[in-house]
């Protein structure tokens, strides 16, 4: 029997790392796997040494410091001495994860990294350490691949989880309705981001750009999206004065039957392009991250979308940029100027055919089988 460690960090990376167990596990049974995650890698037949609760706080807190430098010396001693994986699979989780693979690799375990972080985006240094102490990269970008292997480290491609798993869009009409949305008005739904501090940078702003934009425009109608890990009374507070619906936990059924998006960012906005549904990117944090931020990045986009392409198919509305005015035009202008709009969604479109349509858990599954010789 063959065995398989799993390291995940937050709820995307179990749900990614559950497909790559499945798709073994429905083609291999001389295979124990065991590891890091959460419901999902649990419900795939993992046993798991620890869940994601703790790994999945924000922050720099001595406690979160003091509980990630806790389970990483856990895991491994429990993998060294104990476990002694034939290789263990890390999945995003960046920080914890390339500090765990110095250890691993002093252990000559093999170690394989699939949706690596984002060096190409920041911290580029970080692709040394990556060198040293990973054997392949299964990277979900396009463009990954040919850096990764410019540094000499072994990658193979799998394609983006995103286009194998996401859902077809929703019907509009029935969404309308179990909504209560008058469907002959255009929806504009609201994206304010899934941390505390990203709602308070930017919810206010935006509910003064609905509030702006319906009294201008009375054929339009919006919904504020609710990220299901914050709990009502975060966003009850910004709703007052206001009679905008609120939905939670039905994120890409709103991303498919919306006319266009205000986003805060992240993955959501390459979601929404492979709806092709029209967007803009508004995003601001604390002046101090930002400078930070300025200082390790190394691209001067920050939608997926737009990186992926090459090219500002996105407007992206950063920091002092941020206003009513700025982000109403772009709205207006991607609902309202026919030939704009038609040209972004032939652009998102382009999007989604530069993203391979291979199912990446099983490429990865592929790999991983090859390399443990199943």
């Amino acid at each position: 029997m063959k065995k398989l460690f799993v390291i995940t960090g937050e709820y995307s990376g179990d749900i990614h790392a559950s497909k790559v167990v499945e798709a073994l596990k429905s083609r291999y049974d001389n295979i124990i796997i065991e590891g890091i995650g959460g419901d999902n890698l649990k419900a795939a037949g993992v046993k798991l040494f620890s869940d994601q609760k703790k790994m999945g706080a924000v922050g720099l807190s001595p406690k979160i410091i003091f509980d990630h430098l806790t389970l990483g010396r856990r895991v491994v001693d429990y993998l060294t001495k104990d476990y002694k994986p034939d290789l263990v699979l890390l999945i995003d989780y960046g920080v914890f994860n390339l500090n765990i693979s110095k250890f691993l690799k002093k252990a000559g375990i093999k170690v394989f990294y699939y949706i690596p972080p984002q060096v190409w985006a920041s911290r580029k240094w970080r692709i040394n350490t990556i060198k040293k102490n990973v054997d392949e990269i299964l990277c979900i970008f396009p463009f990954e691949k040919e850096m990764y292997e410019s540094y000499g480290i072994k990658t193979h491609y799998c394609g983006h989880p995103l286009v194998s798993q996401l859902p077809e869009k929703a019907d509009r009409k029935q969404f309308f309705e179990k909504h209560g949305f008058d469907i002959n008005k255009k929806l504009v739904s609201v994206f304010p981001g899934s941390r505390v501090f990203e709602l308070k940078q930017l919810m206010g702003v935006f509910i003064k750009t609905a509030k702006h934009l319906q009294r201008k425009h009375p054929d339009l109608q919006f919904c504020i999206s609710h990220a299901p890990n914050l709990p009502d009374e975060v966003y009850n507070k910004y709703l007052k004065d206001t009679d905008f619906k609120v939905i939670k936990g039905e994120n890409q059924a709103l991303l498919s039957v919306s006319d266009a998006l205000i986003l805060a960012s992240g993955t959501v906005a390459l979601e929404a392009a492979l709806y092709q549904t029209p967007m803009i990117i508004a995003y601001r944090g604390p002046w101090l991250f930002y400078f930070i931020y300025l200082a390790v990045r190394c691209i001067k986009m920050v939608s997926l979308p737009n990186i992926i392409s090459g090219k500002i198919i996105v407007p992206e509305i950063l920091q002092g940029d941020v206003s009513v005015r700025t982000i109403a035009y772009n709205i207006e202008k991607l609902l309202y100027d026919n030939a704009y709009r038609a040209e972004n969604i032939a652009e998102l479109q382009g999007v989604k055919e530069l993203l391979s349509d291979k199912v990446s858990a099983k490429e990865a599954a592929v790999e991983i089988a090859e390399a443990l010789s199943l």
